[in-house]
């Protein structure tokens, strides 16, 4: 069944949604599948199966290489989903947009490349609100070039503190590297203002769209951000690939990021020359059913209609908070303001690992631990959480049969 066209309009169709997704439609421990943990991962729609089958059964050869018609083919495909990803995040052009193993790559890339000109006194700002893999890069990063990283805090709330972060962008700054949504409450960051105060004292911005791309708008010209990574699962594509965002003024003036084919323009034993961006920063045989794949994804988002997902999803979450709000024995993580649809919680008297446990006792899949976020996790004086994430094909009755689990978890533990 495909996305009827009534549901690019703001009257969102769950049903037809959940249609799509194959892997919905089963039972987990002899209840129905309510799966919430999107944040983490996507599932896929048929769409996107469909077409990496079809390109494996039909179209696949090594891309940009080979004068034969397949290859062509296969390049087209290839070079099509570079297009779309571009016009998904209104870049200026295809040539920004640099394919990756998914955004952790694509922050390292940044790190080792553009990394290369800072030096000893040199300041990296990220805050506390950040994914390990927006704080782990830029300390390596650090340690190399001598340069320290500084921490922006975040309030009670689960936002950033811009009183504190304005004070701590300075001339030393030389890189900003913010989430513009966090993994753990769904807090919409300023990424417009942090690129002005950046800009300001001559630094760049990065923004970690991972958990922003699948549920907002984005336009990487409007934020003004000089560098935009996600990845391709969590916005229903497959794993194993991203895409990073490159001012194209920058991104000429970088070295590559690794060596190997496609990336030069000559070889000699003297030494290399190598290809303008993107390919400089694509060594080696590409993911090549899998950039399809992504674009298909793209596809199918941009099919669904993204700002009404993004209400309805809303809406889920908003209905899971308020039943779980009313629960004296739990406890959420943060309240933002401004956020997206990412619940973390505790139940008084369990871990969230045993919490996790028992959902998925009733058919309920959610995330537990420090969800990467070990940082958020000081900040409140948690060891871990459990987490809610929803998306497109999350239903009002998942948002019940969560909170149903979760009241079966306070009896169980007393």
């Amino acid at each position: 069944m495909t996305v009827a066209k009534e549901m690019v309009r703001q009257n969102f169709n769950v049903d037809a949604v959940r249609a799509d997704f194959p892997i919905l439609h089963q039972q987990i421990n002899g209840h129905d599948l309510v799966f919430l943990d999107t944040g983490a991962s996507a599932q896929k729609p048929r769409q996107v199966i469909e077409a990496m089958v079809s390109v494996m059964q039909n179209d696949y050869a090594n891309v940009h290489r080979g004068v034969y018609s397949l290859s062509q083919r296969a390049t087209d495909l290839f070079e099509a989903s570079r297009h779309k990803i571009a016009e998904f995040i209104n870049a200026p052009n295809e040539d920004a947009v640099i394919f990756t193993r998914g955004a952790t790559e694509a922050i390292n890339l940044v790190a080792f490349s553009y990394g290369q000109r800072l030096g000893p006194g040199d300041e990296i700002l990220t805050t506390e609100i950040e994914h390990h893999s927006n704080i782990v890069p830029w300390q390596l990063l650090a340690d190399r070039q001598g340069a320290k990283v500084i921490f922006a805090p975040i309030t009670d709330n689960g936002e950033l503190d811009m009183d504190a972060t304005r004070d701590l962008i300075t001339d030393r700054t030389k890189i900003v590297a913010a989430a513009h949504v966090s993994n753990t409450m769904g807090t919409i960051l300023p990424i417009k203002e942090l690129a002005e105060l950046a800009h300001r004292v001559g630094a760049v911005i990065l923004a970690d769209g991972c958990q922003a791309a699948p549920h907002l708008k984005v336009d990487v010209q409007d934020l003004g951000v000089d560098f935009y990574a996600f990845s391709s699962h969590k916005i229903y594509g497959p794993t194993g690939i991203g895409a990073l965002y490159g001012r194209p003024e920058i991104l000429a003036d970088m070295p590559p990021y690794q060596g190997g084919g496609e990336m030069i323009e000559t070889v000699e034993k003297t030494g290399s020359t190598f290809k303008l961006p993107p390919h400089r920063f694509e060594a080696g045989t590409p993911a090549i059913v899998e950039a399809v794949g992504f674009g298909a994804a793209i596809d199918y988002v941009n099919s669904v209609g993204l700002e009404a997902a993004g209400a309805h999803e809303i809406e889920v979450c908003s209905h899971a908070e308020k039943l779980l709000r009313s629960m004296r024995e739990v406890e959420l993580l943060g309240r933002p303001n401004s956020k997206t649809s990412v619940l973390s919680f505790n139940v008084k008297g369990a871990h969230a690992h045993d919490v996790g446990t028992i959902l998925d006792q009733q058919g309920v899949a959610i995330r537990a631990g420090q969800h990467c976020a070990q940082t958020v996790m000081d900040r409140f004086g948690l060891h871990a959480t459990a987490r809610a994430s929803f998306g497109m094909y999350n239903t009002m009755a998942e948002a019940e049969a969560l909170a149903k689990a979760v009241a079966k978890t306070i009896e169980i533990f007393g």
